[in-house]
């Protein structure tokens, strides 16, 4: 199963229905962008070594460095087109999938980093054993929106507000209900995945 397959189905109640905020339609709802985004911005933030007040360029704009900004913006692409407009030439892919929309293999390397890097930030921030249950095979403890503020800090959530244009009570109201899933799924062997694993998602 796919990570946007995933996205997909965590919107979507027992018998199919769309949950409240996620959007209407074949496209990729804001608070799809926004989980994605928030790995992006974990990863990229690992790789660029950038510090939290470092400027995120905005959607669309193009940054030769592949930052937030033009991964958001394929994104927000993706989400009123479907995705194959948009996706490389060399991508090959006709589905239009997250790998098309970020670049193949780099996906998974995104997804992964990102992964670790979020965890990693809540345990630092004293969240370890709500985001532990997330990775775990056991039940999902759930974060209240304030907390997820404190753990997530005003860099991670400013940058995410300003490429999908949602409020802030929005974000974290949408991050607090599916995020604990998210990672769960993503972690299905109750284990970060590895870069390898992590592209077959993509």
């Amino acid at each position: 199963m796919g990570l946007l397959d995933i996205l997909s189905g965590m919107q979507n109640g027992p018998r199919g229905e769309r949950q409240a905020g996620s959007g209407t339609g074949g496209g990729m709802s804001p608070i799809t962008v926004a989980l994605l985004g928030l790995l992006a911005y974990k990863a990229v933030k690992s790789f660029a070594g950038a510090s939290p007040s470092a400027p995120v360029s905005p959607a669309g704009a193009g940054t030769t460095g592949g930052g937030l900004g033009d991964i958001l913006g394929r994104l927000m692409s993706g989400a009123t087109t479907g995705g194959a407009a948009n996706a490389p030439a060399s991508s090959g892919n006709d589905q239009g999938g997250l790998g098309s929309l970020l670049g193949g293999a780099a996906a998974g390397t995104l997804v992964s980093s990102g992964l670790g890097n979020l965890i990693r930030q809540f345990q630092e921030g004293g969240y370890g054993r709500a985001a532990q249950s997330w990775v775990g095979t056991g039940q999902n403890e759930g974060i209240a929106p304030n907390d997820l503020a404190n753990a997530l800090g005003a860099d991670t959530l400013d940058a995410l507000t300003r490429q999908t244009g949602m409020k802030r009570a929005d974000l974290l109201s949408g991050l607090s209900q599916h995020l604990p899933e998210l990672v769960n799924q993503l972690t299905p062997n109750g284990r970060l995945p590895t870069e390898e694993e992590a592209s077959r998602m993509v």
